[in-house]
């Protein structure tokens, strides 16, 4: 049975190779060069973001850049509702906990589904971020991994954060009354 087996696995590992051909390896970062498992087509992947996505939108979300500041559409934006992730329509910010940290772009004192400082239910993530020549910590979408902007601890009671975000990487949606 045993040498039965060891002459059916190569055939089968032929086949399996055959069928799901590996376009790219994404590798994580760490001292030794693992790979990880996770497969995709990177010019896919890039090539419909950018044509879902305007110019700006794709150089701030997706390649990490950051608007002007005192630009952005909803920096002085008083509407009730939602704002939202605008690669993947995420959930990120209730338009009750933003504010006007006088910093130029869009401020969130908490994340949507934040609860007492626990953003385990929130649609971001917190990243270091050493780009900028000073530790930082990114903010970025937990469904797609876009760029969103920084969070600081200098804002307002209750939490003493600012999440300062860049207005296009957001979409807004109204309350309805």
């Amino acid at each position: 049975m045993a040498r039965q087996l060891s002459r059916l696995c190569p055939l089968l590992l032929r086949r399996v190779v055959q069928v799901a051909p590996v376009t790219h390896i994404r590798s994580f970062h760490g001292t030794l060069d693992f790979r990880s498992l996770t497969r995709y087509d990177e010019s896919v992947v890039t090539t419909d973001w950018q044509k879902k996505l305007t110019p700006e939108q794709y150089y701030v979300t997706r390649e990490k850049g950051t608007e002007l500041p005192f630009s952005g559409v909803y920096l002085n934006h008083t509407e009730v509702g939602m704002y939202h992730c605008v690669c993947c329509d995420a959930p990120l910010f209730r338009s009750d906990a933003k504010y006007n940290s006088g910093t130029g772009w869009p401020s969130f004192y908490e994340a949507d589904g934040s609860c007492n400082g626990d953003e385990s239910n929130a649609n971001i993530v917190r990243r270091p971020d050493n780009s900028l020549g000073s530790t930082g910590t990114e903010v970025i979408c937990r469904q797609c991994d876009a760029h969103l902007g920084h969070v600081f601890e200098d804002g307002p009671q209750p939490t003493g954060l600012r999440f300062c975000i860049n207005s296009v990487a957001l979409t807004f949606k109204a309350v309805s009354k």
